[in-house]
């Protein structure tokens, strides 16, 4: 028995292939929207959070003035 003989000629079909391709493909553009939308939506809760504090503020002092 030789070691050729042992190693299949074709391990995978070319639809096996292009299906394999696909997933890596669909799973790689998941994760890049999902990195996006993180920080995003990290951006947009901090943003909101800041203004909602400014207006407190600016109330309190509205309120102190009068």
């Amino acid at each position: 028995m030789s070691l050729h003989s042992k190693i299949p000629e074709n391990m995978f079909e070319f639809s096996q292939y292009l299906g394999f391709l696909l997933f890596l493909t669909i799973l790689t553009i998941g994760f890049w929207l999902m990195f996006f939308l993180v920080g995003f939506v990290s951006y947009w809760v901090t943003g909101a959070s800041w203004e909602m504090i400014k207006e407190k503020r600016a109330k309190k002092k509205a309120e102190q003035a009068i």
